[in-house]
């Protein structure tokens, strides 16, 4: 169980990625990194640094940097592209799906600046619908973490597994809570709080808001468990499934549009295995806006408040 009340770090997601992947340039001399002119936005300096002949700087043309890092697999290396995750996903969708997941490329996505906590840089980059379009390809592991160590064990774990993953992080400094230990295993969810009353399903960055809305709620006396879902697909069933077999009630909450993303997979998999009502805590098919992601986030109903709101809701 995680307690919120310590006096945890703060960090950004992107700078656990950062960390990860120059770790892996120490690790496993096949991983090689390209990025769409801006590293330090992805924090890819110290990988450069330590391995200045496995970085490819491709500039503004992520068409190319996709194409190109399909290719580097085809000699057995393990390419980690990176740009914005508007730019990683949105913009170079025909050549993920051809030359990535319909030809079953070796390739790491790894996409920062996600979702609405982008902040002051709006609509335009604030993509919402990342999630969505990459589960939907064939082969395609998407990740969406909630920490720095989260993110750092993540892109460390991706490098081991074979086949396409595209991975999700963000810009703005969060609290870290998840252990530096804790394993991070692909498709296996984490039960970070136990409870009887109402399960959280969440992921990203609404992780730590739904531990600080059921820590306000359990002084209400509603208990609930949350569950941390780090892999989108492929999704981990059973622990869902064990969860609101014993609560009996379940939200969604995620920092994505409410169309595709973490609560249509879930409602998927209640639909077919567990019918019930699920409340879903998301952006509600709408674009987002310039301003600081605590604003953006209490609008679009995404913050600890949001989440306390739908558990309410259920009852």
């Amino acid at each position: 169980m995680i307690d919120i009340h310590q006096n945890f770090d703060k960090k950004d997601t992107r700078s656990g990625f950062g960390a990860g992947l120059a770790e892996l340039g120490r690790t496993n001399p096949n991983v090689v990194a390209l990025c769409a002119d801006l590293i330090g936005s992805l924090k890819m300096e110290k990988f450069i640094e330590e391995n200045p002949e496995r970085f490819f700087q491709i500039g503004i043309a992520e068409a190319n940097m996709i194409g190109i890092a399909a290719g580097l697999t085809v000699g057995g290396k393990i390419p980690f592209t990176g740009t914005f995750a508007n730019f990683s996903t949105g913009r170079v969708y025909d050549q993920i799906r051809q030359s990535v997941a319909y030809s079953e490329k070796n390739v790491k996505i790894c996409a920062s600046h996600a979702g609405l906590t982008l902040g002051e840089d709006g609509a335009t980059h604030q993509i919402l619908e990342d999630i969505g379009l990459m589960k939907m390809l064939p082969g395609m592991t998407v990740i969406n973490t909630c920490d720095y160590n989260q993110t750092k064990a993540a892109t460390i774990a991706i490098a081991e597994h074979e086949g396409p993953v595209y991975l999700r992080f963000g810009r703005p400094v969060l609290p870290v809570f998840i252990p530096e230990d804790m394993p991070f295993e692909i498709g296996k969810g984490i039960n970070l709080r136990e409870g009887k009353d109402i399960t959280i399903v969440a992921t990203g960055h609404l992780v730590w808001e739904s531990l600080l809305a059921a820590d306000e709620l359990e002084k209400e006396g509603i208990s609930c468990e949350v569950i941390n879902i780090h892999t989108i697909k492929p999704l981990d069933e059973e622990i869902i499934l064990n969860s609101v077999k014993k609560t009996g009630r379940i939200i969604t909450a995620e920092e994505h549009n409410i169309l595709g993303g973490l609560g249509e997979s879930v409602a998927r998999l209640l639909t077919t295995k567990h019918p019930m009502k699920q409340g879903f805590v998301a952006v509600q098919d709408s674009f987002g806006e310039s301003g600081t992601p605590a604003q953006l986030m209490a609008k679009y109903g995404i913050d600890k408040n949001g989440v306390i709101k739908a558990v309410k809701e259920q009852f």
